[in-house]
């Protein structure tokens, strides 16, 4: 057996199977771009489904491929086993319709034996069967020369997803000898059971029936072949180490993590746990948003946000209190760049959306133990159960993990009564499902819309007026042949001018009618079969089926709309161009008001490149280019640049929108004729969404000069309150002001500098000595909060070796702070002192040894709270 890194076994896979005729398929991304069954791309045939049901032919039947992949079905075994991975790379050979059985047998032997590849030692190889599938049993024992005894027949061996493509598999398995053997008495020590001394490497699937729907199997046309063979699992083999995360795919992490924790790997099982987290986890992670995920609270965002939280929750055990995992991304990249450059290309950028989303998870962790130490107090005075519905309220109010809940509690021998909590869980969905519903009520009509197959053609490109006929008409659920005056009605017309919600861009509104009635439309989606679904309020007259009748978009806020789409992708290219390519489209709205544009960015933008950004935006507009929107087959748009938003469906033919050399792009919407005609463009706000996501809000033509006419009144206001002539004076005026203030308010501080003093008197007079300690614990008068330091830093500079306690009222809230001579620390402590006294004026505070603050929203209680210090002290 050759000892081979993980990069060499990848590269030898593929070149062995190109040496068979084998076409190398690049690994796809991990976010699915055209398959919505899934949520990842998890395993090394999900990108290939098109070969295998015949939706497209390969250039070659015979292909090779090393896919990325992600499986988060069982994320909290990770850590706890030798094998189970969130991300993990799949080799795979296949065959669409070429060779069979005895090849597919005949290659995997050949590669894990032959001296010239892995070299493995045939005689520590065994293979399952399926027990009905002869002609495997005859390959392996005949044509390879395996015995009897190692060749073992298993009836679990049968690939089957239900409906679609099956058939019986053949499993390889390596012996890795006795000192993996039988240590729990639960482990079934052969091939194929569930044991660490045989391990799997390499699954063929013969995929030759077909599953129907009436659950009977009949022969496939074309057999196929679907192999898998785990990269990590094969890499722990061929470097001889106990499990995957000891090959050299993992332990430079685990190296990194170790110099930033300074515990070692492999010296205390439960922090080998931690180890083995933060190793898998932080591949998934970058590889992932490498690919063009986010963090977020939904989908595959959520998957990634609960990846780094558990991450982060598992570092703590390894004494990690602050953010770090972006720090490894760097080392991922390192091993990952031989056939991955993708994550070193985009390192910086993953590593800032890595460590916004730790910061935020941190600020997190504060809040939420705060209030979960409240409520493990409050179940030790009682039930020893932390309330469901308190519980929930920490998850669902501050994100706080639940299985974080239940661990700390556990420590402190409080329960978390789950029940409730599930019962906040369900009820939340719930809400989420009737708030759903309620603003999309023809969903729950759905089986009605199902069944209109009526033609119905989009004619909006070319005009905002048609004649046209009204084919169905739907009201409360039901299709009718007529509806009166007043009421909400659904309905599709053979021809429509009128855009349906799609790509961010707003519906057209409008009316359609004719003598005998009218319909305002107010919003337009799209219908199961594809048709363009109405709805409007009947205005007047009685709508029937097969009216001939006039359909009129409201054109003025159809022309906003275009401008405001058109902009769009002159912002998304200008964005590109300041910030750099990584930048995505993220989400979009296009309106008759305005446009707003999500994009992935790693942080907020300066006010430089928001300026650089617009300024580009309207050269492009100045420039007056022409808009070209022309239909292709997509193979020809990607030719001529045009842009794919990432993880949108296109079909074989595309609409591009040609705004060349600065803009082309894919899309369905409806846009100006050339750019000159969006006459002006302004950035009014610029802001975050999530980790990772930035959010511009933009005006165009009108909107945007009433936006600075208004900007510019309100400019003139300051100027004629200012009392000066010209604009230029303006600037200077304020600043002039602005010192004015600062030198007033420093004579202010003086003099209440001087009124305190005159005040407190001579403080030696009002030190005590208490249990020892020269204690001076007085209520001060300031003007604001942070007065009360400037306070306390003068009678510091006064009395040196005493412990100094002050209060003050501000506005109805009370100010404390206090602070410990530095040789009496190991005796008492600031922070101590400020968190016995806090509560006493409704409040709370801490700090360092030497200095602490706190407040509290009970002035009344400020000669209580100075009273319980002087003998919190006293009884030290």
């Amino acid at each position: 057996m050759k000892n081979l890194k993980a990069s060499d076994i990848r590269q030898m896979y593929i070149d062995f199977f190109v040496e068979k005729g084998h076409m190398v398929e690049p690994s796809a991304p991990l976010v699915p771009i055209d398959d919505d069954s899934l949520l990842w791309i998890n395993s090394g045939v999900a990108t290939l489904k098109k070969y295998f049901d015949g939706r497209e032919t390969p250039r070659k039947p015979r292909i090779v491929n090393s896919q990325k992949a992600i499986r988060t079905n069982d994320i909290e075994n990770v850590g706890f086993t030798a094998r189970h991975h969130t991300f993990f790379e799949m080799l795979g050979n296949f065959s669409i319709g070429d060779y069979f059985k005895k090849e597919a047998i005949e290659f995997a032997w050949e590669f894990l034996t032959s001296e010239k590849w892995m070299a493995m030692e045939p005689e520590k190889l065994y293979v399952t069967i399926h027990p009905e599938d002869t002609e495997a049993y005859r390959l392996w024992n005949e044509e390879v020369g395996l015995e009897e005894s190692r060749i073992i027949r298993i009836e679990g061996n049968f690939w089957d997803i239900g409906e679609g493509p099956s058939g019986p598999n053949t499993e390889i398995f390596y012996d890795r000898g006795e000192e993996y053997g039988q240590n729990d008495p639960a482990e079934e020590m052969y091939p194929g059971g569930e044991n660490e001394r045989y391990l799997e490497v390499w699954n063929l699937v013969f995929s030759e029936f077909n599953h129907n729907k009436d659950n009977t199997y009949t022969p496939l046309p074309n057999k196929n072949i679907d192999t898998g063979m785990g990269l990590e699992r094969m890499a722990s083999i061929s470097q001889n180490v106990r499990t995957n995360y000891e090959t050299d795919l993992f332990m430079p992490i685990i190296h990194d993590v170790e110099n930033v924790s300074g515990r070692k790997y492999l010296e205390v099982a439960e922090q080998d746990v931690a180890f083995k987290v933060i190793a898998d986890h932080i591949r998934t992670i970058a590889f992932a948003i490498s690919d063009g995920a986010l963090p977020s609270n939904e989908g595959r965002g959520y998957v990634l946000r609960r990846l780094l939280r558990r991450a982060v929750r598992f570092s703590q055990s390894l004494g990690i209190n602050e953010p770090f995992m972006f720090k490894l991304v760097d080392i991922v990249a390192e091993i990952m760049e031989p056939y991955y450059p993708n994550v070193k290309e985009k390192a910086e950028f993953i590593q800032r959306v890595v460590k916004s989303e730790e910061e935020r998870f941190h600020e997190t962790l504060q809040e939420g133990l705060t209030i979960l130490n409240q409520l493990i107090d409050k179940a030790k005075a009682s039930t020893h159960e932390i309330n469901g519905s308190d519980a929930f309220k920490l998850y669902d109010t501050y994100g706080f993990p639940i299985e974080l809940t239940e661990e700390l509690s556990s420590q402190e021998g409080i329960s978390v009564d789950m029940a409730t909590f599930e019962e906040e869980m369900q009820q939340q969905r719930t809400r989420a499902r009737e708030a759903r519903q309620s603003s999309q009520s023809m969903q729950v009509q759905s089986d009605v819309l199902k069944n209109i197959n009526t033609d119905s053609k989009f004619v909006g490109y070319e005009t905002t007026d048609y004649q046209t006929t009204l084919t169905d008409l739907i009201f409360n659920g039901e299709k009718v042949e007529s509806v009166e005056a007043g009421e909400t009605i659904y309905f599709v017309l053979k021809d429509t001018p009128f855009y349906a919600v799609s790509g961010g861009q707003v519906a057209d509104k409008g009316t359609v009618g004719n003598d005998n009635f009218e319909i305002e439309v107010h919003e337009v989606t799209k219908a199961p079969n594809g048709q363009n679904l109405h709805q409007g309020v009947v205005q007047f007259g009685q709508v029937t089926v097969n009216s001939e009748v006039d359909a009129s978009v409201n054109r003025d806020e159809r022309k906003d709309i275009q401008k405001n789409h058109s902009a769009t992708h002159l912002l998304h290219a200008a964005l590109k161009e300041v910030l750099g390519e990584h930048v995505n489209q993220a989400g979009s709205l296009v309106e008759s008001e305005r446009l707003r544009f999500d994009f992935s960015h790693f942080g907020p933008m300066t006010q430089e490149e928001i300026d650089r950004v617009e300024r580009r935006v309207n050269e492009e507009i100045w420039r007056g280019i022409s808009v070209h929107i022309q239909e292709m087959p997509i193979a020809e748009a990607k030719e001529m640049g045009a842009m794919a938003l990432f993880g949108e469906k296109y079909g074989d033919i595309v609409r591009v929108v040609n705004m060349a050399p600065f803009s082309i792009e894919l899309c369905g919407g409806i846009h100006v004729d050339n750019t000159a005609e969006i006459g002006l463009f302004k950035i009014v706000s610029e802001s975050g969404t999530g980790a990772g996501v930035r959010r511009i809000e933009a005006l165009t033509g009108k909107a945007a000069f009433l936006y600075l006419e208004e900007v510019q009144n309100k400019f003139n206001s300051i100027k004629t309150q200012l009392k000066v002539k010209s604009d230029n004076q303006v600037y200077d005026k304020v600043v002039q002001i602005q010192d004015e203030q600062k030198e007033l308010h420093k004579q202010l501080e003086q003099r209440n500098k001087e009124i305190t003093s005159l005040k407190m008197g001579n403080i030696e007079d009002q030190i005590e000595t208490i249990n020892g300690f020269k204690v001076l614990a007085t209520e001060v008068e300031v003007s604001n909060p942070k007065e009360i330091r400037q306070t306390m830093d003068d009678f510091k500079s006064k009395q040196q070796d005493a412990i100094i306690i002050l209060a003050s009222e501000v506005n109805g809230k009370v100010s404390l702070i206090a602070t410990v001579p530095k040789e009496y620390t190991s005796q008492i402590k600031a922070g101590d002192i400020i968190k016995n006294m806090a509560p006493v004026v409704g409040g709370k505070g801490g700090g360092r040894p030497d200095m602490a603050q706190g407040g509290g929203t009970e002035p009344e209680n400020i000669t209580n709270s100075l009273r319980f210090i002087k003998d919190y002290i006293k009884n030290l």
